[in-house]
């Protein structure tokens, strides 16, 4: 009845914060009896399963006080339910009907078209980790089969996931759990990719179009040049994110990054359809309470030899100096510059809930958007002969 309550109320989301609420006084054997809980409730049906996939995710994904329990130990026991959740899925060709269907390497044979199927789970541990038989390859395999909406999960480094799919995929989802490895998501051409996770290098690489959500951190030349897409990542990204992007990609990163962000960036008029990023410079305590990094941004090369976009960096205690910038300079952040970049910190805050209230909050006090966020442009640069 515990459990039953906020589902009646609200759904998953309601169910997820008030488990989040008392996870801090849980132990771990009651975690684990949540966690049997959810798997029993799994094996209901499949709007049950749902329900199930999307708690356990949650829980999963977002930050809140684990209490005296590792946060390394709450994910590894959130992580066992939703691979015993998925692995009871009925495999494809069993002649079961529902929902969900499952196919891993054994199985991958018995890959045919949805019927009145609509959700393909693919248990990859066993794939190669790229080639003609890889995992990426049996998704695009899958996809041109009619297949739009994937559930991938116990990745082990496997290579490509999300790539090759062609031109024009919007409504195509791919959920992915485990360890997925490089080039994640490069070439998209408008479909949506969620990674329960942080991700590899050469993620999002010349993205066309499309969503890329990232439940964590993004390595080295994340989105090197990228033509457009919608892109959320919760956590830091390493060196060299959006180098020679063109276009319209609209970033969002929770985290900072390491240094030489959008050199060379060609996304021209932000307020006029072009591209831009904006870097929070925060991130998660030990309680899982949102705090400010040292430094939004610790790099000397910011926007450098940029030509067009803009970065739109909080930065309340102007933290970034003149010196960062190669190329780029400070300019009022304007209404509409904030009436342009406020959807998409809505869209973060529902992904990832960071309220934009607690990202305008400073020392304790809401602030106005143009008090806590700076905008950095491009400056024309003369042309050397």
């Amino acid at each position: 009845r515990e459990i039953h309550t906020p589902l009646e109320a609200g759904g998953a989301l309601a169910l997820f914060r008030y488990i989040a609420r008392r996870m801090a006084k849980w132990d771990c054997g009651t975690l684990a009896w949540f966690c049997r809980r959810m798997e029993e409730m799994a094996a209901e049906g499949d709007e049950e399963r749902a329900l199930a996939i999307d708690v356990l995710t949650l829980l999963h994904d977002r930050r809140y006080d684990t209490g005296a329990k590792k946060r390394s130990s709450v994910l590894a026991m959130l992580e066992e339910s939703l691979c015993a959740i998925f692995h009871a899925v009925p495999l494809l060709g069993e002649g079961r009907s529902g929902r969900y269907q499952r196919l891993d390497w054994e199985s991958r044979g018995q890959l045919r078209g949805p019927r009145e199927e609509q959700i393909l789970v693919l248990d990859v541990r066993n794939f190669p980790s790229e080639g003609g038989s890889s995992a990426a390859r049996f998704i695009v395999e899958a996809y041109r089969c009619g297949w739009r909406r994937f559930i991938a999960f116990d990745f082990r480094g496997q290579r490509f996931c999300a790539c090759g799919l062609g031109p024009d995929t919007k409504g195509v989802r791919i959920d992915v759990y485990g360890s997925a490895g490089d080039y994640l998501g490069s070439g998209l051409d408008g479909a949506e990719v969620y990674v329960h996770g942080s991700a590899q290098d050469q993620v999002a690489q010349i993205l066309k179009s499309g969503k890329l959500v990232i439940h964590g951190d993004v390595g080295q030349t994340f989105m090197y040049g990228a033509k457009g897409g919608e892109v959320y990542v919760l956590g830091n990204a390493a060196g060299r994110p959006l180098i020679n992007a063109v276009g319209r990609p609209r970033v969002v990163i929770n985290g900072t990054c390491l240094d030489y962000l959008a050199e060379s960036f060609m996304a021209g008029d932000p307020l006029n359809g072009g591209g831009f990023v904006i870097l929070n410079g925060v991130a998660f305590d030990e309680r899982g309470r949102l705090v400010e990094q040292e430094t939004p941004y610790p790099g000397g090369n910011l926007f450098s030899l940029a030509s067009g976009g803009a970065i739109y960096v909080r930065d309340p205690h102007r933290l970034v100096g003149e010196d960062q910038l190669n190329g780029g300079r400070f300019a009022p952040l304007t209404p509409a510059d904030w009436e342009l970049i406020l959807p998409y910190l809505r869209e973060n805050e529902r992904l990832f809930g960071i309220s934009v209230e607690e990202l305008l909050t400073v020392g304790g006090i809401e602030r106005e958007p143009w008090e806590v966020y700076r905008k950095v442009e491009a400056v024309e640069l003369a042309v050397l002969v």
